[in-house]
């Protein structure tokens, strides 16, 4: 707590009736009344109401959009470009390989392909990205956004596409010489049905959380 008028001695005390007129402009207080409170009342409301100091600045669009990297099951943001599964098993030996393992398991990350073939049921192929995703554009995504580990972002558009065909492949999803762009992409079918995983739904604006969401 701030020292009160009545404590502090006369040297101080008369100080701080000075200040407090040539801050408040108003008449000293009366003693017995703490005045630091009140200075560090009144300074924190000036703050609120003061100018701002121009610190930062509004994102270009193009800032904007070096950052909004999501891609939506319609495929609607991806990239122009365009790739071969003979053309991402390349990048993969060369990108991947040493992570993931030749042929895409093997190695100390997560396998991606699975050991199981299309007849078996989906969820018992194993938890492989190109088998369990619903949409193909999610691979796309994936690989885009997070690899290669540590070097995220060095992917050239047309290597993810080439990597995704190759990885859709190997696990049996699309024929080898398939070539995936923007309009391809978007319309492979995937192992898993649309019944098969859980549909979310659309959210909007004040939406309530779901119904027993823990958070």
């Amino acid at each position: 707590m701030g020292t009160t008028l009545s404590e502090a001695p006369p040297r101080k005390r008369a100080s701080r009736l000075r200040l407090a007129k040539a801050v408040f402009n108003c008449p000293p207080v009366r003693a017995g009344v703490s005045v630091m409170p009140l200075v560090v009342l009144m300074g924190t409301t000036a703050l609120a109401q003061g100018p701002t100091f121009g610190v930062g600045r509004a994102p270009t669009p193009e800032e904007i959009r070096a950052v909004d990297i999501s891609i939506s099951p319609t495929g609607d943001e991806l990239p122009p470009g365009r790739g071969s599964a003979k053309e991402g098993a390349q990048t993969y030996r060369a990108k991947c390989q040493a992570c993931h393992g030749a042929g895409g398991f093997g190695g100390s990350a997560p396998i991606l392909k699975s050991k199981m073939g299309p007849e078996t049921p989906t969820w018992q192929r194993g938890r492989v990205l190109p088998v369990r995703a619903p949409f193909a554009t999610i691979v796309w995504d994936y690989i885009n956004r997070g690899m290669p580990l540590n070097r995220e972002g060095t992917l050239t558009a047309d290597e993810v596409y080439a990597l995704t065909a190759y990885l859709l492949f190997i696990n049996q999803v699309i024929p080898e010489d398939q070539v995936l762009d923007r309009d391809s992409l978007p319309k492979v079918k995937m192992p898993l049905d649309e019944g098969e995983y859980a549909s979310l739904p659309d959210w909007k604006p004040k939406t309530r959380r779901l119904k027993d969401y823990p958070f």
